[in-house]
């Protein structure tokens, strides 16, 4: 800002306001030519504004005006033209959501693989421990079997027969037996 240079070329504030609308319009008209309307009513209005923010400032700077910021503070569009800008602003609108939603399903596939993966380690180890826990189980009923046994061998050799003859018979079986059949004896005792 220079107050000399202001006095010398513009002298009063009507005058300065007049030269500055002049510089401002100009910049904004051209530097809006370069640009679609979606870009003028979407994110890249701020760089617009700041490009024609500096230009003006070079302008105005010969009248030792300083021009601190342009904003655009309303956007009318043409009535022909309305449609088919909502139409390519909504267009952009859908190709945003459908990339959040890809990404949000690649994402997802992520998360489902690496779950089903813990799913599948945590399902082996579980089985792999069952399976352990299993085997000492039937080899502790063994070693109880063995001793048990080993200390009445006719007891294990009775217990034997009736679980086999309990497999064997059912409800509706007759039965003939010798009077010598170690079964007749259990059955007589």
């Amino acid at each position: 800002v220079d107050p000399l240079l202001f006095l010398q070329t513009v002298r009063a504030v009507p005058t300065a306001k007049t030269r500055l609308d002049d510089i401002v319009y100009s910049e904004l008209r051209q530097e809006l030519g370069n640009h679609d309307m979606v870009e003028i009513i979407t994110e890249t209005r701020e760089f617009i504004m700041e490009t024609v923010t500096k230009a003006s400032n070079e302008e105005t700077s010969k009248y030792g005006i300083e021009v601190i910021d342009v904003r655009i503070r309303r956007v009318d569009l043409p009535r022909e033209n309305e449609a088919s800008i909502y139409a390519r602003m909504e267009a952009e609108r859908e190709r945003q959501a459908n990339k959040f939603r890809s990404e949000g399903e690649e994402e997802a596939q992520k998360i489902r693989a690496a779950t089903d993966r813990d799913k599948t380690i945590i399902l082996a180890e579980a089985y792999k421990k069952s399976q352990i826990i299993r085997g000492e189980g039937e080899a502790e009923a063994l070693d109880i079997y063995a001793s048990s046994f080993s200390k009445d061998p006719e007891f294990y050799e009775f217990l034997r027969t009736l679980e086999t003859y309990e497999k064997v018979i059912d409800k509706k079986t007759t039965l003939v037996l010798p009077g010598d059949s170690k079964l007749f004896k259990i059955l007589t005792q």
